[in-house]
């Protein structure tokens, strides 16, 4: 059947995309903040700044919200917790006066050279039932969907990456 012969049925969450996107988002998301906690004392949203802060070697604030779609609220306390650990440095923006860039401190690095390669084998763990080809085409209509979604522009609020972002493999990590 196709989406559009859908349009005159009744709504069934359980079969409605959106919802499946994000109750699966959500169950991959708890069950990953399960292991981060356990091994390493953090949230999603500190692993989250760990991972943008680790791959990039200084990053603002504003493009975490951006990278992440996490709010500001979120992404400042994450921030701040993990700079009063000693997880990162705060340091001046030289294109902005205004903002600062977070630094891996050395205790942040080594952090997060033992946490990727954890993330890395959860993924493998979770997407070990699928060929290789199924997971590129899963994560090509993950792309898709991001960009359409982008291009709609009516729930995408202004702090949201441009569909370049996701579109060059630099998407959210869970």
């Amino acid at each position: 059947m196709l989406l559009s012969d859908m349009d005159s049925l009744p709504l069934r969450l359980d079969a409605f995309i959106p919802y499946r996107l994000s109750f699966t988002s959500n169950l991959v998301s708890d069950s990953i903040a399960a292991t981060y906690q356990s091994l390493f004392g953090i949230s999603i949203p500190e692993w989250r700044l760990i991972a943008w802060v680790g791959e990039t070697e200084g990053i603002t604030q504003q493009d975490i919200c951006a990278r992440t779609r996490m709010d500001k609220v979120t992404v400042s306390r994450a921030a701040i917790a993990l700079t009063e650990r000693g997880l990162f440095e705060r340091r001046p923006n030289p294109d902005d006066r205004r903002s600062h860039l977070l630094v891996p401190s050395e205790e942040g690095r080594a952090l997060y050279a033992t946490i990727a390669p954890k993330a890395r084998e959860l993924e493998r763990r979770i997407f070990e039932a699928f060929d290789p080809e199924e997971v590129e085409r899963f994560v090509a209509m993950l792309r898709r969907i991001d960009a359409v979604v982008m291009d709609l522009g009516e729930q995408v609020p202004a702090q949201t990456a441009d569909a370049n972002t996701f579109a060059n493999g630099a998407g959210a990590v869970s």
